[in-house]
């Protein structure tokens, strides 16, 4: 078990209500640990358990929230 935080980039989010829906996409995935969603600079960090999800599909559950997401590299 390693933890890790990385940077995803998302497009799309135009208020609140748009943190709100990937906060929900994301909330039930394993091993997410946290998350913070910056509405302002269209980026979430995320704290997650390696051995039990990626950066990688933390994004594709935000992108299958109808936002468009990147891992930033790291």
């Amino acid at each position: 078990m390693a933890n890790q935080t990385r940077i995803i980039k998302i497009d799309g989010m135009t208020c609140g209500g748009c943190v709100a829906s990937v906060h929900a996409a994301t909330g039930e995935i394993d091993g997410l640990d946290l998350i913070t969603v910056d509405l302002a600079d269209n980026l979430a960090t995320v704290s997650f358990d390696d051995s039990k999800t990626s950066a990688e599909a933390i994004a594709s559950a935000i992108e299958e929230a109808g936002f468009d997401a990147t891992v930033a590299n790291s």
